[in-house]
């Protein structure tokens, strides 16, 4: 994939960090705003459907409260939230309304994606809004957030919904240029990586370092998100926000910035959904011959389960651990954690024995699994 074939990309999450959004934290850039709106609204007459990622609301909310810095405990942030978006969504809709178009505000926490139900009703959600010629902004719902169920920084939430959407590509846009080879205000010798591939290991290492003060991301966030993207297909671009037409030009094929390609196939749906899951609820310790079973794309039986960590009920996601201690796959449990401990190393003729019933023959089905590498999530060799 080169850039010049994001012409052709149909579907589109743009996600704008906070430093953009409030011009570095002195206020909603409403010109910076209007911009982008102008470009979305070009695209969309050229028959592209845009979803909008946008941070702001803390950074906005911290402004409007007059305060000095971003605050750092959870309540002030939550209250800093509720009343930045308001204000965000309030200047996003006037924007757009300029050119005709309707926008929809989405605030999003990890449990809607995690329970299955909720990240099919946000999907069907986001799918009408775009038939109907609605822009969807999306935020991360930092007003009811805590600690344990954040996204962590929008980056992640905007390669979410690239996935959720299955969209062609995102587009990240921010105050750099794109990723250097090395921090270039340390390294003059950095050099600006125009292309590579999502998922590579040498990117995480040229992106270390840490956000901005308005924000909570950084390069490296963009680099992993750039990488969960591409479970789905979409391609990553970063790029500058404040390039004249950023949005526009990457859209039609001009190079800019730093395209991250999808070089992996596509998950299944329901897959996708399993390589998504930020936090899982429980962990299933297998032995060496359940991990081989796995790899040969076989089911997970009984008794190749030695332990199961936490509480959880049938149908929640869990993670499968090797003997090393590491995650090789992750699936959906046919058994709550009571009956999987009743029923670990026993065999398949053993469970209605052991629980008077049988749900499953096995823990976990080979269609309700997903397999783990190094590079993150991959298909095995199991149907879809």
């Amino acid at each position: 994939m080169s850039k010049t074939q994001l012409a052709t990309s149909r579907r589109l999450v743009v996600k704008v960090g906070s430093a953009l959004v409030t011009n570095n934290g002195n206020g909603l850039d409403l010109a910076a705003i209007a911009d982008w709106a102008r470009q979305i609204t070009q695209l969309r007459a050229a028959g592209k459907e845009i979803v909008l990622v946008s941070s702001g609301a803390v950074a906005c909310g911290v402004q409007r409260l007059g305060w000095g810095r971003r605050p750092k405990t959870v309540h002030e942030k939550q209250a800093a939230a509720a009343v930045g978006q308001a204000g965000l969504v309030e200047v996003y809709e006037a924007a757009f309304m300029q050119h005709g178009l309707h926008t929809a505000q989405l605030l999003l926490t990890h449990d809607d994606l995690a329970d299955r139900k909720r990240y099919l009703n946000a999907r069907s959600t986001l799918a009408t809004l775009l038939e109907l010629g609605v822009v969807p902004i999306i935020n991360e719902n930092d007003t009811v957030i805590t600690d344990e169920i954040k996204f962590g920084d929008n980056d992640t939430l905007g390669a979410l919904v690239a996935n959720l959407i299955e969209a062609d590509a995102l587009i990240i846009l921010t105050d750099q240029q794109g990723l250097y080879t090395a921090d270039p205000r340390k390294d003059p010798a950095a050099t600006l990586v125009s292309e590579a591939t999502a998922g590579d290991p040498a990117l995480e290492t040229m992106a270390g370092g840490a956000g901005s003060s308005v924000g909570t991301g950084g390069m490296i966030t963009k680099v992993i998100a750039a990488k969960r993207a591409a479970r789905s297909g979409a391609h990553t671009v970063i790029a500058n926000g404040r390039e004249t037409d950023a949005i526009l030009r990457l859209a039609t094929g001009e190079s800019v910035g730093t395209l991250l390609t999808a070089q992996t196939q596509p998950l299944a749906a329901r897959k996708q959904w399993l390589a998504d899951h930020l936090q899982l609820a429980g962990r299933l310790m297998l032995d060496a011959g359940a991990v081989q079973a796995l790899a040969a794309g076989k089911s997970l039986l009984p008794i190749g389960v030695v332990t199961v960590d936490g509480e959880f009920e049938r149908g929640a996601a869990v993670a499968c651990i090797d003997p090393s201690g590491k995650e090789i796959a992750r699936g959906l449990s046919n058994y709550g954690s009571g009956e999987a401990r009743l029923i670990a190393r026993k065999s398949t003729g053993e469970i209605e024995e052991l629980l008077g019933y049988v749900d499953e023959p096995e823990i976990i089905h080979r269609d309700n699994l997903i397999l783990l590498d190094g590079a993150g999530p991959r298909i095995g060799n199991f149907s879809h």
